[in-house]
This record gives structure tokens, C-alpha cells and sequence, in this order.
């Protein structure tokens, strides 16, 4: 079985940051979305992966490699036009020949792994296999209808629904999958859509299963995320912050609190501050007179001075000084500069680009 990764989308819904960045090398606890997709299938024992790269294709090759730190094999595969999920299986067509594969979305989430449900699909050898979770807001998702127990109709975001059971991002073919794509036409919004060619797949008679992935009772949240709108990426944050074993690599001096769930990477400088976990702290790193509080990620070499984050991202370089108030619900780009000007400062709320300037008020 070999596995297909897609990471050609152009994350809209996290624009500005997306504009100089691929959506999904955005990092979760200091990692890229797109490894934990790696992880995800080298666990359920898939060494063969391609992934099916966009206008930030370079960007994802330098970030991933040749694939060997995560045990397995990459190819890369170019998508030229982002013309839906089904177009990105029939350009992968040489790479995955007649062996059966998993596809996974490069920006989304699944926390509990795919080990089951590959072993599910090995067992039961279906034509196809597709995860479902709960959601709020079907609209936004494929959405999948049954009829007395048995998968009837696929509809790709539906302006009325009758479900909320939400195709997640990762779905597993056999070779058949290419007959279904060959025999749907494009949507009306130009792209090959994956659900059509599940229908087609539904509609001829083939067996196409379904798997649902319940919430945590523990956590209260679902163990799955789409992570293409900001709260959806926190939300994710916080659920691999949630696992995080403690390390500190660093000595703490005396001025320096830190509670709870904490890794503070080599090379990290703590002065006159409180880091309440779960949080992280990035290599090379100054927090200073600060105050660090959950689920929080601090990227490599970044700032912050006289200031409190909380429940954010920061990527690498950013600087975070001399702010009034919590910085709260915010993901800051790479080398931003968040500053205070003399005027009184008010509550803040930021999703910034990279290599912004932002002074607030």
C-alpha cells in the first residue's frame, strides 16, 4: 500500500500568512502540520509516499527532504492548477500504478492515527474506505447521507444539509478509484471533485465503507481538524500541545516559574518570567519579563519581552515586546514585530503574515 499526501491548496482562509508560506508547513507545537500527515502513515507501516505539490512545491521539498528522517521513501509530484481533490489522484496516477493507497490531506489533523483503519481496509478489502466526523457546520465539508445504515450519496458542500457527518481528509482506494475519476466531469466550481468520484464508485455497484471518528471523551473535542481557518488551527494546537511530554533542556534560574506541561528547547533564554504549560518554547529564544500561558508555541529565535501570549502561535524570528494586555487566539508569521506605541493600548486579536510590522496602540 503506498500513501499520497496532498499540500498543492493555497490556504485562502489563512491569508495573509499563505501568501509566503504553505499552509500546511504551518507548525503545531513547533512542527509542521504536514509531518504529523508523515507520521501518521509511516505508523500504519506505509514507507512509500508521494506528495502532490503546488506554487509552494519547493518551500515543502526543502522543508521534507527525501523522507528518510521519517523512515520512508518521498516523490514529489507537481499539480499544476489546483483542480480539486480527485485532479491531484489522476495526476498521481503513475506513482500509485494498481497498488491500493491512502489519501491524506496535508492540513489536516488526525490525532489518534490511521493505524486501524488501514488494518480495517487490509481485512474487509472494500473499494474504498472513507473516515466521517461530527461536525457543526456541514457546509463547509463533504457530506455523507445514508440510507437505512448504508452509504447512499456524497454531496461536496452542501448549501442544505441532511447530515452533519463530515468526509474527514483522509480516504483509502484501490486502483478502481481511476475508472470513477475518468468517469465524472468537473464541478461547477472547476475542479474534480473526490466526492463525485466516490458517488461514481456508490453508484456502480462497488463497495465503499465508511469509518466514524468519535470525540475524546477525555478532551471534549474531536480528534480530528481541518486546520484551514485560525480557530481550527489553535483548536489543533492545543490538541498536540494536550500530548506533549515535559522537558526542559535549559537551567531555570530563580526569577523563572514554569507549571505544568512545558518543553523549552537547547539554547532557550528565560529571565524574570512564568511559562504555564502546555506550551513550547523553540531553540534560541528569549522570553523576558514575560508571562507565557497555555497552549502556547513559540517557534525558534523568536522574542518576547514585557508582554503575555497565550493560546497563540508564533513562528521563527518573530518579536513580541512591550505590549499592554494579553495576546490572545493569535497565530504571528515569521520575522513579525509586535510592539507597543505610546498611545493606550487596547485588546488584541491578530492573524499576521510574515515579515509584518505591527505596532499597537
Amino acid at each position: 500500500m503506498k500513501g499520497l499526501i496532498l499540500s498543492g491548496g493555497r490556504g485562502t482562509r489563512l491569508r495573509p500568512l499563505t501568501y509566503t508560506s504553505a499552509k500546511q508547513l504551518i507548525p503545531l507545537a513547533n512542527r509542521p502540520i504536514l509531518f504529523y500527515a508523515i507520521d501518521a502513515l509511516a505508523a500504519a507501516g506505509i514507507d512509500d509516499i508521494g506528495i502532490v505539490t503546488g506554487d509552494t512545491g519547493r518551500e515543502v521539498e526543502e522543508a521534507v527532504g527525501d523522507g528518510a528522517r521519517f523512515g520512508v521513501s518521498i516523490t514529489y509530484i507537481p499539480q499544476g492548477a489546483p483542480l480539486g481533490l480527485a485532479h491531484a489522484v489522476q495526476v498521481s496516477r503513475d506513482f500509485l500504478g494498481d497498488s491500493a493507497f491512502v489519501m491524506y490531506l496535508g492540513d489536516n489533523l488526525v490525532r489518534r492515527g490511521i493505524v486501524p483503519i488501514v488494518e480495517e481496509f487490509k481485512r474487509t478489502c472494500p473499494d474504498a474506505l472513507i473516515l466521517l466526523a461530527h461536525v457543526e457546520d456541514p457546509r463547509q465539508f463533504g457530506v455523507a447521507e445514508f440510507d437505512g445504515g448504508r452509504l447512499a450519496r456524497l454531496v461536496e458542500k452542501p448549501s442544505v444539509t441532511t447530515s452533519d457527518l463530515a468526509l474527514v481528509g483522509v480516504y483509502v482506494f484501490n486502483s478502481t478509484v481511476f475508472d470513477a475519476i475518468d468517469a465524472i466531469d468537473y464541478s461547477d466550481r472547476g475542479e474534480l471533485e473526490i466526492t463525485d468520484a466516490i458517488q461514481q464508485i456508490i453508484d456502480a455497484g462497488r463497495i465503499v465503507e465508511s469509518h466514524i471518528i468519535l470525540e475524546s471523551h477525555q478532551a471534549r473535542v474531536a480528534t480530528w481538524k481541518d486546520t484551514g481557518r485560525l480557530e481550527d488551527l489553535l483548536e489543533a494546537n492545543r490538541l498536540v500541545l494536550d500530548e506533549i511530554e515535559p522537558l526542559v533542556e535549559i537551567s531555570i534560574g530563580p526569577d523563572v516559574r514554569v507549571e505544568g506541561k512545558v518543553v523549552v528547547s537547547a539554547g532557550a533564554r528565560l529571565h524574570d518570567c512564568v511559562v504555564r504549560g502546555p506550551a513550547i518554547i523553540g531553540a534560541g529564544t528569549c522570553i523576558e519579563s514575560a508571562f507565557i500561558g497555555p497552549y502556547t508555541s513559540i517557534s525558534d529565535c523568536c522574542t518576547v519581552r514585557h508582554a503575555e501570549v497565550e493560546n497563540s502561535i508564533l513562528l521563527q524570528g518573530s518579536v513580541v515586546e512591550d505590549i499592554v494586555g494579553r495576546i490572545d487566539s493569535s497565530l504571528i508569521g515569521k520575522e513579525c514585530l509586535v510592539r507597543r506605541t505610546s498611545k493606550r493600548p487596547r485588546a488584541h486579536k491578530l492573524l499576521l503574515g510574515d515579515h509584518s510590522r505591527l505596532e499597537m496602540s
